[in-house]
């Protein structure tokens, strides 16, 4: 399905997502597209929000809040055939496209991977809940700073509210941007490095500083491949 308006819904690419996320972006593509190892076809996690028809991954900001639940669980050693069979499963239980991201999947997912434990005898996943507060701490850990609308994520503080950077689907594109003025951080940053701190406060009316607030913020993104 193309999306007529992508207005709204966010919009990233998968170097973008990466990023943002710290997640390599040939797994980001590799995840959201599916892939072949050694003749064996691996499906996607789920179909991505967004779809323009020229064959390319693209994530909006509901996947980029699920992509970051599922690396959590990867990184915690759940493999992702199982992360698969969690979400096809927990979507009967939220009734949501990406229920790992939901604020429902933090009380019923548990029970969604022990269910799947049962029936695959998954090593790994027995591993993940050799401790009580081992599937709590990974979902809390990965939707920190994240704002619902009902059960759903709304918008993301990836630092803290305080700190007034938002990634907002319904403002610029889903972009990491200063909450007041609005102005994407990556211009503010960029403004900084060729004008100075100051000057570039003036020409973007914002405050010297929202410019340091949004330079730091740049720079604490990680590079992975």
């Amino acid at each position: 399905m193309i999306n007529d308006n992508l207005v709204g819904i966010g919009v990233y690419t998968p170097a973008e997502a990466s990023r943002l996320l710290g997640v390599p972006s040939r797994k980001i593509s590799r995840w959201l597209k599916g892939h072949e190892i050694r003749g064996k076809r691996y499906e996607r996690l789920w179909r991505p929000q967004v779809d323009i028809g020229d064959d390319r991954v693209y994530l909006g900001f509901r996947d980029l809040m699920e992509m970051r639940t599922a690396f959590a669980f990867m990184q915690a050693g759940v493999s992702a055939i199982m992360i698969r069979k969690a979400i096809e499963e927990a979507k009967k239980y939220v009734a949501d496209e990406r229920p790992l991201s939901t604020t429902r999947f933090q009380t019923d997912g548990r029970s969604i991977f022990l269910e799947i434990g049962e029936e695959n005898d998954d090593p790994q996943l027995l591993d993940l809940f050799k401790k009580q507060y081992t599937f709590k701490r990974i979902v809390d850990q990965s939707l920190k700073g994240v704002e619902f609308d009902g059960i759903a994520p709304a918008r993301w503080w990836p630092l803290s509210k305080q700190k007034k950077i938002v990634l907002d689907p319904k403002r610029s594109f889903g972009q990491p941007i200063d909450m007041e003025s609005g102005v994407p951080t990556a211009v503010l940053a960029s403004a900084a490095n060729t004008e100075g701190l100051e000057r570039a406060a003036r020409n973007w009316f914002v405050t010297p500083a929202t410019v340091k607030r949004a330079v730091e913020f740049e720079h604490s993104l990680r590079k992975v491949a």
